[in-house]
Parts: structure tokens; sequence; C-alpha cells
């Protein structure tokens, strides 16, 4: 049974394949088709954090391609102790056809993949954004058509987000730049076991803008304090105040660049509003990006027949 949990879980092909579904249903909406693709299946989404992009995407999507959609929070569901996850999971998975999970712990998508017998989607954990990552590069292969050998910066912390993109790019042949400050960077052991999946990726950690940017044509950047690190908030802003994206730090890399923020945005703080709002800025159309991903994805995972 698929799922979709790790982006190491998927091979190259397996990615180039969701992105030519998600572009045939972008540019079919665009023509006013909304093929029942998904009639009659039921997608139950389970969030322990609150989400703008993530739920209404997925919604969106499952609805537009004729199927029906139920959210949940931790509480409805019963996790957090008032029954046993695998409980829960065997519960929802009998009534679904596939679960989107937005956590904290990674653990509890793991178990939901070991007892639901259902499908699994990782909307989010604290280790872990695929769809955020296969988004991105969905976008970037928009703008640019063939994304391979074309360098994608990340400026900010090493958090979920970059850890992701890190893998994302090492598996379509796209050479990553992580520009941040020593202690928020991608940990040697997370980059051993990279190395070891995709010998031939290009890894890069600096905090030199003029290296990082050189050449570079995404820069990219999240919040520099994510939710559960509230008590960090300071101390983050202090770090991170120089790794602010702008006009100047957008001037140091090639004009050809395009910016790119997964959103929520803390304008003023990680990235100006002359940036976000700026001819470079691939934001919007980015986030727009995350339903016609969502879709072809769903069809990926439960295998709709695609021509």
């Amino acid at each position: 049974m698929r799922h979709l949990n790790a982006l190491i879980d998927l091979t190259a092909d397996e990615v180039k394949e969701i992105f030519a579904r998600s572009a045939s249903l972008k540019s079919g909406l665009s023509r006013g088709e909304r093929p029942a693709l998904l009639a009659g299946r039921v997608m139950c989404q389970v969030f322990e954090k609150p989400s703008l992009r993530t739920r209404v995407s997925f919604e969106a999507a499952m609805m537009q391609l004729g199927g029906s959609s139920l959210f949940l929070s931790a509480k409805d569901a019963g996790l957090g102790g008032r029954e046993a996850v695998e409980d829960v999971a065997r519960v929802l998975g009998g009534y679904s056809d596939v679960i989107v999970l937005r956590t904290f712990s990674q653990r509890l998508i793991d178990e939901f993949i070991r007892y639901s017998g259902t499908h699994v989607v990782n909307g989010l954990s604290d280790e872990r954004h695929p769809c955020q990552a296969l988004t991105d590069l969905f976008t970037m292969q928009e703008v640019f058509g063939d994304v391979a050998g074309k360098k994608f910066v990340f400026v900010g912390d090493g958090n979920n987000v970059a850890t992701s993109l890190a893998t994302a790019c090492s598996l379509l042949k796209v050479p990553f730049t992580i520009c941040a400050p020593d202690e928020y960077r991608l940990t040697d052991e997370f980059l051993a076991d990279l190395k070891g999946r995709y010998p031939d990726s290009r890894i890069e950690q600096t905090s030199n803008f003029k290296t990082a940017l050189k050449d570079a044509a995404i820069i990219y950047t999240d919040v520099w304090t994510s939710m559960g690190q509230e008590a960090e908030d300071a101390e983050r802003r202090r770090v991170f105040s120089p790794y602010q994206v702008n006009a100047k730090l957008m001037g140091m890399a090639p004009k050809t660049a395009r910016f790119l923020h997964c959103l929520p945005a803390k304008r003023g703080l990680e990235v100006t509003d002359d940036v976000m709002d700026g001819p470079q800025s691939l934001a919007f159309q980015q986030a727009e990006n995350r339903m016609h991903l969502a879709k072809g994805m769903l069809c990926w995972l439960l295998e709709v027949p695609f021509k």
C-alpha cells in the first residue's frame, strides 16, 4: 500500500510522475475541467497543529476531484490519552481511503501507517514536510523547466522544511545550499544519511551570503521560530536577523533568481514586503500549487489510471 511519509520512500521517477499528474490537472482546471477521478473516495484529516494551506489545499483537491473530506482535531479524534493511537488509526482507516496527518511527533504518523490499513500522508511532522517540498520543486519546475543542476538556496533555520527540501533536491539532482548560522544548520547525521542514499547529491552549508547566492536559481526562506519553539523566539530573532531576505540579499543573486516562502510569513522578520510582493516572488503561485500537487499526489497514491 502506498503512503507519503518521507521523501526517501520515493524514487525520482515517482516524483516526476506526481509532478506530471499535478501539471496535467492544473492545466485542465484552467480550462474548467474538474474530472471526478476520486468520486466516492473519502479523505480524513487529523491535525494536532493549526493550518491554512495544508488543510484547505487537501480539502479543495479532494472536492475538485469528486471525493469528500473530513476534518478532526487531535481532541476530536481522541488522541492524547482518550484512546490508544492504534485504536484510533484502525477506526479511521475503516472509514477512509486516505488519512492526512499534521502532527508534532513523527512517531504518530508511523503508527497510523502501521495500524490504519489505509493510505497515510504526512501533512507535516516536526521531522518532515514532504508535501511542501514536493510543491516547491514542482513550482521551480514550472518556471525553469528541467530543474537538474539549478541551484536551490535556503536561507534560515535547518528545520523540517529545510531537511525535506534537501532530500527532494537530492532526488532530482538539484544542488542545495543552506545559508545559516553554524548552530542551526543541517546535522552531520542527516547529511551522512542523505549522502549514503544519494551519493551524487550536492549539499553545501555556509554563512557566507555571496558564496551561497552565487548562481542561485531559487532563494527560499521560512519563519525563524516554528510552532512549538515559542520560548526560543527572542534568541532566534537575534541570531537570524542578519539572514533576513531583503532587497540587498536578493541583489547578490542573479536577476533570474526567484523567491519562495512556504508561508505563513512574518513580514519584516525573515522577509521584507518588497521581496514578498516583488517581481521575483513566486510565494503565492507556490501556495496555490499546494492544491495542484495534492491532486496529483492523491491520484498517484490511490493509483488512479493516468494517461
